[in-house]
């Protein structure tokens, strides 16, 4: 069964647009400062929707894009003007950043409380990317624990967390990459909340042996058919987080889902899947952001 993040995303944004509307009447519009170095495809799409899904909820979304060939210094000194701006509650500087960028540098630069994609250690808010997948398999969760199922409608609904988090431990999961912007934050939150996933990279000799054991695959490669009917097993849950563009121009995902659909119990689309959940949890940090300085 296909997962639609969209669908899970705009209960999300629906809530954050009613708590903005008390904002702008207050005369506060939470503002997020975007820094795009490069011409990376796939990350000028993740700018492109975060900046949209901010308008929609009656944000602001201010876009900075710099030449790949901008230098470290500058873009500090972007970011230390945004730092100091009071009218900018929230920064991204979009990854992956070009080659010779230290991203650990830049992460560090952004002021922990206007850290909102959480790449700062010691950053205010949780990372948008593994909280989007909580809440998708939390979804999931609760479409096999219930056979009248209706509604999404009750995502924020808490009072299962502790069943929800012993389905988890009890599931042999696999996470398919390692990137500091996809499988590393990912891998560390699982191992916060107790669970310690499987993790396959490069170097992995054994993978297809151990996504056919694995009942959740988390992958965030960015390579096409990387996941295929070969190697996962018969309702595995799938959540597809890497994506690549095309030749075509169009946005893949690790795996095809016309070859997956009837052999994964629930799968997330790309486009459409975690990507939209990520958006909606990256604007309620900035919601956060904007209400820590009122």
């Amino acid at each position: 069964m296909k997962i639609y993040g969209r669908e899970i995303a705009q209960i999300i944004l629906d809530n954050l647009k009613r708590e903005i509307v008390e904002l702008r009447g207050k005369g506060i519009i939470p503002h997020l400062a975007i820094i795009l170095v490069g011409n990376d495809k796939a990350s000028k799409v993740y700018v492109e929707q975060k900046e949209k899904k901010a308008n929609e909820i009656g944000a602001k979304a201010s876009i900075y894009t710099l030449h790949e060939t901008t230098t470290q210094n500058e873009i500090l000194e972007i970011i230390t003007k945004l730092n100091n701006d009071h009218t900018i509650h929230g920064i991204i500087v979009q990854k992956p950043l070009p080659h010779g960028i230290n991203s650990e540098i830049i992460d560090k630069a952004t002021h922990r409380t206007k850290d909102i994609d959480a790449f700062h250690k010691d950053s205010s808010y949780p990372m948008p990317l593994p909280k989007a997948i909580i809440e998708i398999l939390k979804i999931i969760f609760k479409k096999l624990k219930s056979s009248t199922w209706t509604s999404i409608g009750v995502i924020n609904d808490d009072k299962n967390d502790s069943n929800f988090y012993n389905f988890l431990k009890n599931k042999n999961i696999v996470v398919i990459g390692k990137g500091e912007t996809g499988g590393r934050p990912i891998i560390s939150t699982l191992k916060d909340i107790g669970i310690e996933p499987i993790v396959i990279d490069s170097k992995t000799i054994n993978s297809n042996e151990i996504t056919l054991n694995a009942d959740i695959i988390i992958c965030t490669v960015g390579k096409r058919n990387i996941i295929n009917r070969s190697n996962i097993k018969q309702d595995v849950i799938l959540i597809g987080v890497g994506m690549q563009k095309g030749e075509d121009e169009k946005l893949y995902g690790d795996y095809d889902e016309k070859e997956i659909e009837k052999i994964a119990s629930y799968y997330t689309p790309i486009p459409g899947g975690v990507g939209p959940v990520n958006v909606a949890m990256l604007l309620k940090n900035l919601l956060l952001a904007t209400k820590a300085i009122i």
